[in-house]
């Protein structure tokens, strides 16, 4: 009986990650099919990596997706970042209000907030295009990011930055050699957060485009009701790239952080 009851967990731990990871395994699979099919294996064949890269409207959207996604997480890494700051520095009841408000489009479903931006570029009859889905992005990142830096901040000896200025820096120099450095986990983590909102995202993206400006997101669902194997080919490519991204974000620091240790040892050795 007690064998069963430790066994269970890891059976139900198997059917979790296979539940999750054998679907992309299939796709990757697939995307090497040398036909189009997504049943059977006739083969191995790079041609559909091989069409994708001379797509020219798969290369805009990949283009498009990975351009607006880095600026949307650096202008709302910034914004969010400056308003974090400046809410921690703010009386309790400001502070708490704008956090609320902060709360509201992470709350609402996308389809509201896509609904709206549609109906608020209309309303202006600012014409749909790059800018209005790139603005869109950055609304949407902006909370993401402030929600992400906010605990970091309450974890802050308010007294350091205090004491920097006393001791000579300006507001500036004290914003960025002592508070910085302190939140920096946190602007990292609200930084990740942003761009895989909005290199993910459809609903939002769908409502404030323009003719011929497209991202992954809605290209993927243009092509999804007829047999595609490119899809598949950028499905495999996006996989690798953020596991890639992922094995750095993740190793870098340890290495990093065991170079400290060695050199540590090194030093305490010698004394």
């Amino acid at each position: 009986m007690k064998k069963l009851k430790s066994l269970f967990p890891k059976v139900y731990l198997w059917i979790i990650l296979l539940f999750f990871y054998l679907p992309i395994i299939y796709v990757i699979f697939f995307s090497f099919n040398d036909s189009k099919s997504l049943t059977k294996f006739t083969g191995f064949s790079l041609q559909w990596y091989e069409r994708m890269f001379n797509d020219r409207t798969i290369m805009e959207a990949i283009y498009y997706t990975i351009i607006i996604a880095i600026i949307a997480t650096i202008v709302s890494t910034i914004i969010g970042t400056v308003t974090a700051i400046g809410l921690s520095k703010s009386n309790k009841i400001l502070s708490e209000v704008v956090i609320q408000v902060n709360n509201l489009p992470m709350l609402n479903p996308e389809i509201v907030t896509a609904i709206s931006l549609m109906l608020f570029y209309t309303s202006l009859r600012i014409k749909t295009g790059f800018m209005t889905m790139l603005f869109a992005h950055i609304a949407f990142c902006i909370p993401y990011v402030i929600l992400s830096i906010m605990p970091k901040l309450r974890e802050l000896d308010s007294d350091l930055a205090e004491a920097a200025l006393d001791l000579g820096c300006t507001p500036i120099q004290a914003l960025w050699k002592v508070i910085i450095p302190q939140i920096k986990p946190g602007i990292i983590s609200g930084a990740l957060i942003a761009f895989t909102m909005s290199f993910d995202d459809f609903v939002i993206s769908l409502f404030t485009t323009g003719p011929g400006i497209n991202n992954i997101s809605i290209y993927v669902y243009a092509n999804v009701k007829r047999i595609n194997p490119t899809i598949n080919a950028l499905s495999s490519l996006i996989v690798l790239i953020v596991t890639v991204v992922l094995i750095i974000i993740n190793v870098v620091p340890m290495l990093k952080n065991r170079r400290k240790e060695n050199e540590e040892i090194i030093e305490s050795s010698i004394v």
